[in-house]
């Protein structure tokens, strides 16, 4: 299987400090990675990283064959990547359609309607008219909209009641069946073991483990040294 996105030895970091110290990871075509750690690790740096919005101090970044390190976001997205943000981030003023049409791309939007019903019932609601559950939904549309190779998802769960994280892993499971690969930065891990095939692990800025998803959560003391669980 051929890897969708290379990262090799990146560094990054905020006003001359380094964050991502080395950071070396492969996403495989249709796979879904979790990048685990604690807070503090360098994730979100990372996501913030592959996506344009930080500009590395060194390293490559590769979306299929292509070089993207350094890349603006507009550049990055045109690509293929996508990211769904933490904290959602939508417009609170514009309805759900406004919403979505501000991102509008080669995915028509009556695709994302079709996979996430709630949105196209609510498409005449303004962002801050919704629920935490359904402004996720909605971010999520958005950045399928240009029918990405790669979605980076910061923290899908955050702030979510645990039925309305079983709607949006629900959600996205039908993404994975469209082979779409995802790096999910995730603190649920039961989301990140219903979702990924892989774990890899992240302590301060470096990847310090990496294994097939069943087999991580079969070594619980492995988890509980690594992410102080299990």
């Amino acid at each position: 299987m051929t890897d969708v996105l290379t990262v090799r030895d990146l560094r990054a970091g905020y006003a001359g400090t380094t964050v991502l110290d080395g950071v070396d990871l492969t996403v495989p075509a249709g796979g879904v990675v979790a990048l685990l750690g604690r807070n503090g690790a360098g994730k979100t740096t990372f996501v913030h990283t592959v996506m344009g919005l930080l500009k590395p101090y060194s390293g490559g970044i590769r979306l299929g064959g292509r070089e993207l390190a350094g890349a603006p976001a507009h550049t990055v997205a045109r690509a293929g990547i996508a990211i769904v943000p933490q904290g959602r981030r939508v417009f609170a003023p514009l309805t759900v359609e406004e919403n979505l049409r501000l991102a509008a791309g080669r995915r028509p939007l009556d695709r994302v309607y079709a996979l996430m019903p709630r949105l196209a019932e609510r498409r005449n609601h303004r962002g801050d008219q919704l629920s935490g559950g359904e402004q996720q939904m909605l971010a999520i549309g958005r950045a399928l909209l240009r029918e990405p190779r790669l979605l980076l998802l910061d923290e899908p769960s955050d702030g979510l009641a645990p039925t309305v994280v079983d709607q949006v892993a629900g959600v996205l499971e039908g993404l994975r069946a469209e082979g779409i690969a995802a790096v999910l930065v995730e603190q649920d891990l039961h989301l990140a073991f219903r979702l990924a095939d892989e774990v890899t692990v992240m302590r301060k800025g470096r990847i310090v483990h990496r294994s097939p998803t069943d087999e991580f959560r079969a070594d619980r003391a492995r988890a509980h040294a690594l992410l102080g669980v299990g």
